[in-house]
C-alpha cells in the first residue's frame, strides 16, 4: 500500500525549471521547462560576448489528490517546496550566423525540494489506511545545454532557441523529489520582442515545446508539453523597466509507457504577476538583475501555486547584457 501511494504522490505531485521544480502531470509530477523563465525581453539576445548569470528559482504550491487506481482510492492532500539555484555561463559568438548571431550555454543547476503528504488510502472491501509522508533534498540536477540564434530589425528582436537536458545527474528510483529527471528532453522555443526606444514601451512573447524521451529505468515517457510566456513592460529608462508578466501552460500529449500505472495524465496551468528590470555598476562592472513573481491559477493535474525569480547577470568580456 505504501508504495501504491508514493506512485500516487508521483503521477500528481509537482515541481521544477529548464531545469523545472513545478509539478505537472508528468513522471515524478516533474517538469523540464521553468515556466515564466522567457518573459521579459525575451526575443533579445546580448551583444557578442560572455556572461556569467545566476538565476534563482523559488517554488511553493499545493493540491488535492483524489485518485481510484486498480480498485484502491486514495485520497488527501499535498504540499511542495522548491528552491534551484541555476548558474549559467553564456557565450554569444561574434561571427554572422543566418544573418544573426549564435549564443552557446550550460546550466548546471543544484536545489531542494520538500514534499509533505498526508493521505487516506481506502482498499477493497472498505478498509482504510492512513499515510503520511514527509521527504526533503538537497542536490545537483542534469546539466542543460543551450544553443540560441538571434536577430534584430530596428525596434524588433528576435530568437529560436533549444535546451537539451542531458541525463547524468544523481537520481534515485521512486524517490519523487529527486532534482534530475534522468531522460534526455529537448526544448524548442521562439521568441519575440518589441522595444520602443522613443516610448519605452517592451511587448515580449515566447512559445515553445518540450519533447520528452522516454526513462530506460521505469519506462515511463512523459508527454509533449506546449508553454507560452509573455510580458508588457514599461521601460523609464535605460536602467528601470518594470510591469506584467504571465505563463499558460498545457500538456497536449498524455504519459504513456508501462511504468504510466496511473494514465495519461495532461496538466494545463496559467499565471500572471509582476515584472520589473534593472541594472547598476558594481564599481566598474554593470550587473543587470531582473525580478519576476507568478500567481498560479486554474491549474489541473498538478500543484497550484506561486513561483519567483530573481536573476542577476554580469559580462564577463564584451558588453553588458540588457536589463
Amino acid at each position: 500500500m505504501v508504495k501504491r501511494f508514493l506512485l500516487a504522490v508521483q503521477g500528481i505531485v509537482a515541481m521544477s525549471i529548464a531545469l523545472a521544480p513545478q509539478a505537472f502531470a508528468a513522471e515524478g509530477g516533474l517538469g523540464f521547462y521553468l515556466l515564466g523563465s522567457k518573459t521579459t525581453m525575451s526575443g533579445y539576445l546580448p551583444p557578442p560576448g560572455t556572461y556569467g548569470i545566476i538565476s534563482n528559482y523559488g517554488y511553493s504550491g499545493s493540491a488535492n489528490i483524489n485518485i481510484l487506481s486498480g480498485g484502491v482510492e486514495v485520497t488527501g492532500d499535498v504540499k511542495a517546496d522548491a528552491y534551484l539555484a541555476m548558474p549559467t555561463a553564456l557565450f554569444v559568438l561574434d561571427q554572422d550566423v543566418l544573418g544573426g548571431h549564435l549564443a552557446l550555454s550550460l546550466t548546471t543547476p543544484f536545489g531542494y525540494k520538500s514534499l509533505n503528504a498526508g493521505a487516506l488510502l481506502t482498499k477493497p472491501g472498505g478498509s482504510v489506511l492512513g499515510i503520511n509522508v514527509g521527504l526533503d533534498n538537497w542536490d545537483f540536477g542534469d546539466p542543460v545545454l543551450g544553443a540560441t540564434l538571434g536577430w534584430n530589425n530596428g525596434d524588433l528582436h528576435y530568437t529560436l532557441g533549444t535546451l537539451i537536458n542531458v541525463p547524468i545527474g544523481p537520481w534515485e528510483k521512486g524517490n519523487p523529489i529527486n532534482i534530475s529527471f534522468h531522460r534526455w528532453v529537448v526544448d524548442t522555443t521562439a521568441a519575440l520582442t518589441y522595444l520602443n526606444p522613443a516610448t519605452g514601451v517592451e511587448l515580449s512573447g515566447a512559445a515553445g515545446l518540450t519533447f520528452n524521451g522516454e526513462n530506460q529505468v521505469t519506462n515511463y515517457k512523459t508527454g509533449t508539453e506546449f508553454h507560452f510566456e509573455s510580458a508588457a513592460m514599461l521601460h523609464m529608462s535605460k536602467q528601470l523597466s518594470f510591469g506584467l508578466n504571465g505563463f499558460a501552460y498545457d500538456q497536449i500529449t498524455g504519459d504513456s509507457g508501462s511504468g504510466a500505472v496511473l494514465g495519461p495524465f495532461e496538466g494545463q496551468v496559467y499565471a500572471l504577476g509582476p515584472a520589473v528590470d534593472f541594472s547598476f555598476m558594481a564599481g566598474k562592472l554593470p550587473v543587470a538583475v531582473n525580478l519576476r513573481y507568478f500567481h498560479e491559477f486554474y491549474a489541473k493535474n498538478r500543484l497550484q501555486g506561486d513561483a519567483g525569480f530573481v536573476t542577476f547577470a554580469v559580462p564577463l568580456g564584451g558588453q553588458a547584457p540588457h536589463g
